[in-house]
């Protein structure tokens, strides 16, 4: 329960003082006083590959992050981490702290966004993260439509992978993250999901190589071209796609190897087109504004589509504006128009395809 009295001074101004019972010795000696700052901090190392990656997504010095834990670990009484280099790893007390950490967290924000609806059910600001195509491309048109019905309405928008995307969910720097569903399916509990748009995989080729009437590229492709489509320059970030496009390259092209690897899929297709070799990317990527890159070719693949989805915590469902906004995204992502792609190149229709 959050009370008024229980307020006191902290690092942050008009920071909130939470009493959280520990079951410690200290606990039981004192009323113990945890501010929610505290907890963001302990959700966020203990979800950060490294210290410095949890300072930066806070915004504090690492001096500063390291003194807001040892003061809830005096508080509490007990160790919650235990310390390697520059890495934390939580306690067996850190981990049962946990859950009630996070129903805290989730507490609040639902009571701020209580609030706001009492108020009005209107913000100034929507604060989302997602991923640079999604970003460039679906964002646009739903902020135009948006617009239409909430013109006061503006953005606080952060370009992330997918993984810094939940931390500031979880985290409640932002209200609304757009990604592709297989790359958050083991962090993603507690968010709605709401579909916006599917976006299929393509192969990215430079332009000169032209694939279409292609049988058998050993024999049909000059031996500069042979080389170029057996260079794959991957897309790596942790996530389902570099399984599933690495078993894809492994069938429809056994002689490749892979020449470089990169965090996102743009930087793919710009080495691409500088002709140093081939990639699979989705659709939406290969967009630069409204109109498709020039000096590539894309061929369809028998690859699944990747699915982009909004997560927000479910109270933001019907508060508006949010619920305008993801209904402007619904809408922009079934009108978009996805680029020209070409038939799959026959050597690429092979019977095993997934």
């Amino acid at each position: 329960m959050i009370r008024h009295e229980d307020r006191r001074s902290a690092d942050l101004a008009g920071d909130i003082v939470v009493p959280i019972d520990l079951h410690s010795a200290a606990a039981k000696t004192r009323r113990s006083e945890i501010t929610l700052h505290q907890l963001r901090v302990f959700w966020t190392v203990a979800h950060s590959e490294t210290l410095t990656k949890a300072a930066k997504q806070l915004g504090l010095a690492q001096p500063s992050l390291s003194q807001q834990l040892s003061k809830l670990e005096t508080i509490s009484g007990t160790r919650l981490f235990d310390r390697r280099s520059n890495q934390l790893k939580l306690t067996e007390a850190g981990v049962h702290l946990m859950p009630k950490v996070e129903l805290v967290l989730r507490s609040m924000g639902e009571f701020e966004d209580s609030l706001s609806e009492q108020l009005g059910g209107r913000r100034a600001t929507i604060h989302l993260a997602g991923v640079n195509s999604i970003l460039s491309v679906i964002l646009p048109a739903a902020m135009r439509k948006l617009h239409e019905t909430f013109p006061d309405v503006d953005f606080d928008i952060h370009e992330n992978a997918p993984a810094d995307v939940l931390e500031l969910l979880h985290t409640r720097r932002v209200n609304i993250g757009l990604v592709a569903a297989s790359s958050i399916t083991q962090s993603s509990e507690g968010f709605l999901r709401i579909p916006i748009v599917d976006d299929p995989y393509v192969l990215v080729v430079p332009e000169r190589l032209d694939l279409a009437k292609i049988k058998h590229p050993e024999r049909e492709l000059r031996s500069s071209d042979h080389a170029i489509l057996n260079q794959v320059v991957q897309f790596v970030f942790g996530s389902p796609h570099a399984k599933q496009t690495e078993n894809w390259f492994d069938e429809m092209l056994p002689d490749h190897r892979v020449i470089a690897q990169c965090r996102s899929f743009e930087v793919a297709i710009r080495l691409v087109r500088a002709e140093l070799g081939v990639c699979l990317a989705p659709a939406l990527s290969t967009i630069a504004g409204a109109q498709p890159l020039d000096g590539v070719k894309l061929y369809q693949v028998a690859m699944p589509a990747r699915q982009i989805v909004a997560l927000l915590p479910s109270q933001y469902r019907r508060l508006e504006p949010y619920a305008a906004f993801l209904d402007a995204l619904r809408q922009a992502g079934s009108g978009f128009s996805m680029p020209p792609t070409l038939t799959t190149p026959a050597f690429l229709k092979k019977s095993g395809k997934r």
